[in-house]
């Protein structure tokens, strides 16, 4: 008779792999041995640890944007291709879901919008009673809607939501147009915060509500589309004295407000700008920040560590340049800035377009990009990309409120991280890279087993006892 201790455990394994011919597929779980496995193996080889004693931040969950390109495209799909992107990124795991909880939605226009527009789009209107979402109700919200019941019958509940303009309306701004930077007009910061509030309430009646917002897009960018240039000391201000109060007002005190939304580079400098003023800071909840330029990976964990009060979310990330259809590196860019954001206490990471059509948009300035999935107008047929099966590694198996885990390994071409989920199920996921297959000891607390993670391959394991 075996004893508790002596009882089996075996690890479920899900495999993909860059080329396209292994895409979230289960493998022979694992057998997790009390005894050393390591017979036949040198003593130097490599080793992933795992200890689900030392635990760190809580995962707030794995989303992408609702934008009218994504809206629009998902609009004019067949039913049964509609109905499958929704199930692709909202079902849960057992159906073969992303199970996706965290999401944003953009504020007037942006650049993945059929055009220019504003909520509070007549010039000189100061109590906002011309204020409307009218054009979002044509397309963005039947989606969101869409998504919030495939996500509800999965468990999932409702979608948090973070909203973030590109820019306030022309009037507002001190170049007198949307697009090419700008500033937000000192005599207008008042009316601006009050266009947050409004949006956070016109949504709200629509059932869809808000989680929390980001001051401005990428503050430091003058971008040929919809973009608004704030300074340090700008957002800090607008913050402390306009939107921060606004929402406390208006009974929003609760919604979190997200500063910088712009790349790891300046995030440092950014936030200690804000952080450093205790009026503004008090309104704060976190920095919000891009993977576009340099990594500085190493800047998420500086954030944290001068600020560990202080929320880290990945708000967006896609890749420019196209539709990018068939490329293997997308998938790897994810999983790679995924598993270095995790592990310097980043607590939800927000893709960029949930879907575009075939050529990488629409977009109104040609801005053209890729998506985990795309969709072929004259067909109707999705495409799935290396990006959606990469990220499912991630948001299939590591739920919303899951710690994670001290992980690491000791070989360089293995990237690892680890999480305990609110069910006690732990998920570990190991990328590899590189060009050969590594063979590696699996050590799950006191238990161990041999892996291999095949060349350029991603693998995601999961312990249910």
């Amino acid at each position: 008779m075996q004893t508790p201790s002596q009882n089996p455990r075996y690890l479920q394994h899900m495999l993909s792999t860059a080329d396209g011919q292994t895409r979230l597929a289960e493998q022979p779980p694992l057998l997790l041995s009390c005894a050393p496995t390591g017979a036949g193996v040198a003593a130097d080889s490599p080793s992933v640890v795992l200890h689900s004693e030392r635990r760190f931040q809580t995962l707030l969950g794995f989303g992408a944007a609702f934008t009218e390109a994504a809206a629009v495209t998902w609009g004019g799909l067949p039913k049964q291709s509609q109905d499958s992107l929704l199930r692709h990124y909202f079902a849960g795991e057992a159906a073969q879901g992303h199970g996706y909880t965290l999401c944003r939605v953009h504020i007037n226009s942006c650049d993945f919008a059929l055009g220019n527009y504003a909520h509070a789009a007549v010039a000189g209107d100061l109590l906002l009673k011309h204020f409307n979402i009218e054009r979002d109700r044509s397309s963005l919200l039947p989606m969101i809607k869409a998504a919030q019941a495939v996500a509800r019958q999965a468990g999932a509940g409702t979608i948090r939501l973070l909203a973030s303009p590109w820019s306030p309306p022309p009037w507002m701004k001190s170049n007198g147009q949307m697009n090419q930077g700008g500033e937000l007009l000192p005599e207008y910061a008042a009316v601006w915060a009050q266009c947050y509030v409004r949006f956070i309430q016109a949504y709200a009646a629509e059932g869809v509500p808000i989680w929390g917002l980001t001051v401005q897009n990428e503050p430091a960018a003058t971008q040929r589309w919809d973009s608004c240039i704030y300074s340090a000391d700008q957002e800090r201000d607008f913050v402390r004295d306009h939107l921060g109060p606004a929402l406390a007002e208006a009974g929003l005190g609760h919604i979190k407000i997200i500063i910088w939304d712009h790349n790891r580079d300046l995030m440092v400098e950014r936030a200690a700008t804000v952080y450093s003023d205790p009026e503004a800071a008090k309104y704060v909840w976190g920095c919000g920040f891009h993977w576009y330029g340099e990594d500085h990976f190493e800047h998420v964990q500086l954030l944290h560590d001068a600020w560990p009060d202080k929320g880290l979310l990945f708000t967006e990330g896609c890749q420019e340049g196209g539709p990018h259809l068939g490329s293997a590196a997308l998938g790897e860019r994810y999983a790679r800035n995924i598993i270095n954001d995790l592990n310097r206490w980043t607590v939800g990471w927000i893709d960029w377009n949930l879907l575009l059509d075939e050529t990488g948009g629409p977009n109104h300035v040609g801005n053209l990009c890729s998506a985990p999935i795309m969709a072929n107008r004259q067909t109707g047929k999705l495409m799935l990309q290396s990006s959606y099966d990469y990220l499912g590694h991630f948001a299939r198996f590591i739920k919303p409120g899951a710690r994670r885990l001290l992980c690491a390994a000791s070989k360089q071409d293995l990237e690892v991280t680890a999480f305990i989920n609110p069910d006690g199920s732990k998920a570990l996921v190991a990328l590899n890279r590189s060009e050969v297959a590594i063979h590696y000891t699996l050590k799950w607390d006191a238990r161990q087993c041999q892996a291999v993670a095949p060349a350029r391959s991603i693998s995601s394991f999961l312990s249910r006892d």
